[in-house]
């Protein structure tokens, strides 16, 4: 494997619908939005951004429809400097797409639909399997089929890569999938899920949570909103990165802001606990930044 660090993320790419409101809807309401606007997502795409705006070598494996949606979204990864070569374009599902609804305090509730995401599989990492032999992290979601993911951890593992998966949105990950995970990151919802055991956001509870799953990762790392970051690793180590006190905006995509800075860091060769604090001062930064002002 190349010396050059080469961060590659494999998933989810949506087109996502940004609805601007006092409150989201309870069931059976209609409120009555301030503002609407399209922005380039999903889960995979957001990291592979992030990671690139660092200047590390990033690469997109995923899948979109030969429809606007789709031209729109490789558009925008070409435009922020990430390798879409491995971007499949599907002729039968349409692109994955989102509705995110926020609140007046900056917070917001989601429905996405995969569509061509959910196509992605063992072709998929064939295709690329140049590039995964020069891999140095490889970044997992769970908004692709779990085989894809284990295909394609399998493929990096043997080139002498390392695995980060970010296990959202919570669901249960296999065993086939688990043996292959070496970082895993989660927030608190995700941990209770794994860790199986509620999860209070403060650090003393995100570090609890982070011991549990790293019996059974090698290394896991916990997010607690505005309570900081934890760390534990099946080694004993044990970090935790203090909050960034700032003036909440809003929090979409703060969670694969940090996904996209950590892998960068880390691939660059960094210790975890600098790339901790790298990825946690680079979320800090978007929540503090209107949605209207984001690049």
């Amino acid at each position: 494997m190349t010396s050059s660090p080469v961060v590659t993320v494999f998933g989810s790419l949506h087109y996502d619908i940004i609805v601007m409101g006092p409150g989201r809807p309870r069931k059976g309401e209609t409120v009555t939005g301030t503002a609407w606007h399209p922005k380039c997502g999903g889960k995979g795409g957001n990291q592979a951004v992030s990671a690139a705006r660092t200047g590390v070598e990033t690469a997109m494996i995923g899948a979109v429809a030969a429809d606007d949606f789709g031209q729109a979204l490789l558009a925008n990864l070409a435009e922020r400097g990430v390798d879409h070569r491995y971007v499949r374009r599907d002729s039968k599902l349409s692109t994955g797409m989102s509705v995110a609804i926020f609140d007046s305090e900056g917070d917001y509730g989601a429905v996405i639909v995969s569509g061509s995401n959910l196509t992605l599989g063992d072709a998929d990492v064939a295709a690329a399997s140049e590039l995964l032999t020069r891999t140095s992290i490889l970044v997992l979601q769970s908004e692709v089929p779990d085989e894809a993911n284990v295909s394609v951890a399998k493929a990096v593992h043997n080139a002498g890569g390392r695995v980060l998966l970010n296990a959202a949105p919570a669901r249960p990950l296999s065993d086939t999938l688990t043996q292959t995970v070496d970082i895993i990151v989660v927030n608190a919802v995700e941990a209770e899920m794994l860790a199986q055991t509620p999860v209070v956001e403060t650090l003393e509870g995100a570090l609890h949570a982070a011991r549990l799953l790293a019996r059974i990762y090698p290394e896991a790392v916990v997010t607690a909103g505005g309570a900081g970051v934890a760390y534990a690793s099946q080694s004993g180590r044990e970090l935790v990165v203090e909050p960034i006190r700032i003036t909440v905006e809003s929090t979409h995509g703060a969670g694969d802001e940090f996904i996209g800075v950590l892998a960068a860091e880390l691939a660059r060769g960094s210790d975890m606990e600098p790339a901790l604090r790298a990825a946690n001062a680079a979320a800090a930064k978007l929540v503090a930044t209107p949605e209207a002002d984001r690049v």
